[in-house]
């Protein structure tokens, strides 16, 4: 008996312990991971610097960082087009000229129309191949044929901007290329190229080329496309200019008018094409909806409070206008629009025709946006001696 307890008693620490070794050799069951959660990708930056301008008075409606010195890529040729079109202005120029490409404009690389050295073309057809196309080889071609070299060319962008007050802007290009190693590049603001981009307003054969979509080259072998692609997307843009480079980032000057509203959008330094176009069209239509030109007084409007002349032919004149004045009024605050008149009571005879008189000042909000002049719209000589007798006894007019 004594026996049969002594092995039933080793068969139970025999089971203990070999239990205990499989628990601490038994690998652990992998617990389930927690779910990772995926960082959102970094917004692609919309921008660097942004401008919206009105047209005609170069008002500024919104911006950001607007005097960030900023490499404008092929933006630069609008400078190029700026000195071109002053010259055909001053008739130093005609459309019909023709210019034989070089060897040095042939070599171009980036956007081109595959210029070959001795082909020549009208300036009118390089302008195309610039503005449509962003052709550096037209761009060159241009500029030497203006200034004689590239050098004297830049030498002419550079004066151009300073007269123009374009305190940000320095070229050293005439197509806007990345520079090469230890070379400065372009830079300019978004500021400097609404200033640019008034300027060019003026011609409108320039809306004219910048606004086509696509254009035949070299007789019709070559198909040039409007980088713009905002001329398709959105009624109303006719221009102007698109950029890019790697460090430029994507960048664009955008003319658009929809009634008597002409806008100006600059963007500078979006990281995709669409973003940059993205945020030009919405600044666009926002300040479409909410923002109309008015016109506060007209050329030649009569000012409606009387003048006396005194020992003049005519006793009473009312003056006019010199000038129109129209404006960019938001909707909601034409009702603060106020016309305060500075004129005389009375004035001396003679009075000339054209003669100033006073003058109109324009509030909106409370806040002066402008000045009209008051002239006199007739000649008033000074009445005669008996005129004036008569005038003194009560008689006359």
């Amino acid at each position: 008996m004594k026996k049969w307890f002594t092995l039933g008693l080793i068969i139970l620490i025999w089971a203990g312990v070999s239990d205990a070794r499989r628990t601490k050799t038994k690998k652990p069951q992998p617990s389930r991971e927690a779910p990772q959660i995926r960082a959102e990708p970094a917004k692609e930056n919309p921008y660097s610097a942004f401008v919206i301008v009105e047209g005609s008075t170069g008002k500024v409606l919104e911006g950001e960082n607007i005097h960030l010195k900023w490499p404008p890529a092929s933006i630069t040729k609008l400078m190029v087009a700026y000195i071109v079109m002053e010259r055909l202005a001053k008739g130093e120029m005609q459309l019909s000229d023709k210019i034989t490409v070089s060897r040095e404009a042939s070599k171009m690389g980036g956007s081109q129309v595959f210029l070959k050295e001795g082909e020549s073309f009208t300036v009118e057809e390089l302008m195309k191949a610039m503005l449509v196309a962003s052709a550096n080889d037209a761009a060159y071609a241009l500029a030497q044929h203006v200034a004689g070299s590239k050098e004297g060319f830049v030498q002419l962008m550079n004066e151009e901007a300073k007269a123009l007050n374009m305190g940000d802007t320095e070229f050293h290009s005439v197509h806007g290329l990345p520079p090469s190693n230890n070379e400065p590049e372009d830079l300019t603001s978004c500021h400097d190229l609404a200033i640019l981009a008034r300027a060019l307003l003026r011609f409108p054969k320039v809306l004219e080329w910048t606004s086509i979509q696509t254009e035949r080259f070299r007789n019709g072998t070559f198909i040039m496309t409007n980088h713009n692609k905002l001329l398709e997307r959105m009624p109303g843009v006719d221009g102007l200019k698109t950029g890019y480079y790697r460090r430029a980032g994507y960048n664009v000057v955008v003319s658009a008018k929809k009634g008597g509203l002409r806008l100006i959008a600059v963007v500078m330094g979006s990281s995709t094409q669409k973003i940059r176009d993205r945020m030009a069209e919405e600044k666009l239509k926002e300040y479409f909806h909410t923002y109309a030109m008015v016109t506060i007084v007209n050329k030649g409007d009569v000012i409606d409070k009387p003048i006396a002349v005194r020992n003049g032919k005519m006793r009473v004149i009312k003056g006019i206008a010199s000038a129109g004045f129209t404006y960019p009024v938001p909707s909601n605050k034409k009702g603060t629009i106020r016309k305060e008149l500075n004129l005389p009571e009375k004035m001396n005879a003679e009075i000339k025709e054209g003669q100033h008189l006073g003058e109109m000042i324009i509030e909106l909000d409370h806040e002066v946006i402008g000045k009209v002049e008051i002239v006199s719209p007739v000649h008033v000589p000074e009445a005669g001696f008996f005129s004036r007798m008569m005038r003194l006894v009560g008689f006359g007019s």
